[in-house]
């Protein structure tokens, strides 16, 4: 197979949103004290960057929504950041999914009272043993303290503190219980792993994720966000719309590219040498495990693939 090439097109989308998001690189400061691993982007949410995974902290008069909850190892950090917050009250916490660095201080809040919000199959995966295929292990249930204690399938819509918290499922995304949180009175969109402006795209096909979902749930939060939307990732950077709709556009040019190599039954290895990952506007850290994980996930799906693939 000849070398694939990105259009010209999508590349200069790409450059435009990397400066786009150089432009942005300076949020607004205003209502908390400077510290480390912490990011104020408004006068009452802190972005915390320093816990295995970002972490959204949204001061409300009924205490503090979180959105994630970092991995364990980094539980004595977010509590500390917590308690710089004002009280350090958790009114509520949401796990934009299950992977452990999004759930690794759920047992210290739900000890605590605190509300936990998921997707079903969230709750469904923290609650029992799941399988870690690359890892040849199985991830252990979390105590039962930190298991989500209110779950939903599509969307979840209340009012706390004053503030408005949207959330919605993004079908097959990353895993199978990925969600989105929108802080709508602030225009800030937590998006999980579902992005990946750093980080080399994960699919967890074992999961449930692959990239047809991952593609068709970029769609919808790009349907929910707007140029000054401030759309925050499971890691890295903060990214605006143009980011987003960048590496959309890249993901939607390797489903396409994949699902037709597989139709003439090129492997994931054969897709590799024969310069799939090549002339991408984004250098990949390893490309063979993403087409690995990719390839995997299409088979599962190869009833969404077209019709005469069985």
């Amino acid at each position: 197979m000849s070398k694939v090439s990105f259009s010209k097109f999508n590349r200069r989308r790409l450059l435009g949103a990397g400066l786009t998001l150089l432009g942005s690189a300076t949020l607004p400061r205003l209502g908390f004290a400077a510290a480390a691993g912490l990011t104020e982007l408004h006068a009452d949410l802190a972005l915390i960057s320093d816990v295995g995974a970002n972490v959204l902290a949204l001061r409300t008069s009924e205490g503090i929504v979180l959105v994630d909850s970092g991995a364990e190892q980094h539980s004595a950090t977010l509590n500390n950041h917590l308690g710089s917050l004002g009280d350090g009250k958790v009114s509520a916490l949401i796990n934009t999914h299950w992977h452990a660095d999004q759930t690794g201080s759920n047992v210290l809040l739900g000890e605590r009272g605190v509300e936990i919000i998921a997707h079903a199959k969230t709750r469904a995966h923290l609650a029992t043993d799941y399988y870690v295929p690359h890892e040849e292990r199985y991830h252990r249930a979390i105590a039962k303290a930190g298991v989500p204690t209110t779950t939903f399938f599509t969307t979840e819509s209340r009012t706390i503190g004053g503030q408005h918290v949207e959330c919605g499922y993004l079908r097959q995304a990353h895993t199978d219980g990925d969600i989105y949180v929108f802080l709508r009175d602030k225009n800030v969109l937590a998006v999980g792993d579902v992005a990946s402006p750093e980080k080399d795209p994960e699919l967890d096909w074992y999961g449930g994720g692959w990239l047809g979902g991952r593609v068709d749930a970029m769609d919808l939060l790009l349907s929910l966000a707007d140029e000054q939307t401030q759309i925050v990732p499971a890691y890295g950077s903060v990214m605006t719309r143009a980011q987003l709709q960048a590496e959309r556009d890249m993901l939607a040019f390797l489903y396409e590219k994949t699902v037709e190599l597989m139709r003439e039954g090129k492997s994931a290895q054969e897709m590799f040498t024969g310069g799939l990952m090549q002339g991408l506007p984004r250098q990949f850290t390893d490309p063979e495990r993403f087409l690995y994980s990719n390839y995997k996930g299409l088979w599962a799906h190869h009833n969404k693939l077209a019709p005469n693939v069985v």
